[in-house]
Order: C-alpha cells, then sequence, then structure tokens
C-alpha cells in the first residue's frame, strides 16, 4: 500500500496559503452587490463550463433555495448551463461560443447580474456573455483562478483565485458559494450556520 499523506498534507497546506491570499475587500463588495440585488428584485445570471458549471449550479440552489427559504423576498439566480436541451440546441446549431449570450439576448433589463465562472477565464462562451452584458449596460462578476485571464479584465467585480492549480482553484469556487451563503444566513435570516465555536 502506497503512503500519499505527504501529497496530501501539500494539498491542504498549499490551499491554505491560496486562501489566506484571497481579497476579502472583493468578497465583500460582491456580497453587497448580490444583497442590493435581493433587494431591486434583479435576476442573477451565473455559468460555467465543466467543473465550474457544476459549481454555478450550486451557486443557484444554495440562494434560490437555502438563503430564500428564509427570506420574504427571493434571490433569482438563473443558471444558464442547466437547461440541457437549450444549450444543446444551441450548439448544435449556432456553436458553442453562443451557448450563454444566446440565452441572455433581449431578456437582459437594467440592474441584472452576469456571473462567469471560468478558471482560465478565457473560456470564449463565458467572454461572449460578458461582453454582451456589458454592451448592455449590466453588471459582471468574474470568478476566475490562475491569472484571471481576459475574464479577469473586464468584469466589474472579480473574485479571483490566485492559484495556478484547476483544482485548487474550483475548490475555492466552491467557497466562494459557501462563505457568503453561510453570511447571508446570518444576516438575513437570523440563523447562525457557523461559528468560532463550532470548530
Amino acid at each position: 500500500m502506497k503512503d500519499y499523506r505527504e501529497d496530501i498534507a501539500d494539498y491542504i497546506e498549499n490551499e491554505i496559503a491560496v486562501l489566506r491570499m484571497l481579497d476579502t475587500n472583493a468578497i465583500n463588495d460582491v456580497l453587497n452587490l448580490l444583497a442590493n440585488a435581493l433587494e431591486n428584485g434583479s435576476m442573477i445570471y451565473i455559468m460555467g463550463n465543466g467543473g465550474s458549471a457544476a459549481t454555478a449550479s450550486h451557486f443557484q440552489n444554495d440562494f434560490n433555495k437555502g438563503v430564500s427559504e428564509y427570506t420574504e423576498k427571493k434571490f433569482r439566480f438563473l443558471c444558464l448551463n442547466d437547461n440541457v436541451p437549450t444549450v444543446m440546441a444551441i450548439a448544435n446549431d449556432i456553436g458553442y461560443g453562443e451557448i450563454f449570450r444566446f440565452q441572455l439576448r433581449g431578456r437582459l433589463r437594467p440592474g441584472d447580474i452576469v456571473i462567469g465562472i471560468s478558471g482560465s477565464g478565457n473560456s470564449i462562451n463565458i467572454l461572449n456573455a460578458a461582453e454582451y452584458a456589458r454592451e448592455c449596460g449590466n453588471t459582471v462578476v468574474g470568478i476566475t483562478g490562475y491569472d484571471g485571464g481576459k475574464l479577469r479584465e473586464i468584469a466589474d467585480y472579480r473574485l479571483h483565485v490566485p492559484a495556478n492549480s484547476m483544482q485548487i482553484t474550483e475548490d475555492i469556487h466552491m467557497v466562494f458559494d459557501h462563505l457568503m451563503m453561510s453570511i447571508f444566513y446570518r444576516e438575513l435570516c437570523g440563523i447562525e450556520h457557523w461559528t468560532k465555536n463550532s470548530l
């Protein structure tokens, strides 16, 4: 039997180091952006590819059901990669690069938010949707890793993971979700899901 414990410890230590480098001001800004969207009834469109698609779905679940279960006003997240027939039809008939932008065309309203999740920051379908949102005057949130790519450059708000590892990047993208969800549980719902004494 092989001993993987050193590799396990290295991974954990690397993740902790990256967590300590996160920009808490940026996270705070996105929390306020989402709180305003809740108050105003704005749509929050979210999207990703591969593992990031799963993260986008998880965001939608945690805000539309998790937090919204306990609030009078409800979050209005819509995950653009969840409707498989629509995504496949657009990809087949128009092109994979259009699967998200096509869904936004003619639907974005003032105050709506578009969140793109891309580890590299260079996924063309995410960039197409983000650029379209910017053209329409909507706010774009980029959730990225590595150097952030083009998405980090064009986004209005940036949740960036400074790591050259897709695994750690995707881990921490889920941390963003659960961190913000946990804070909203406390601030909006009066529910304490985490305290310093719970460790």
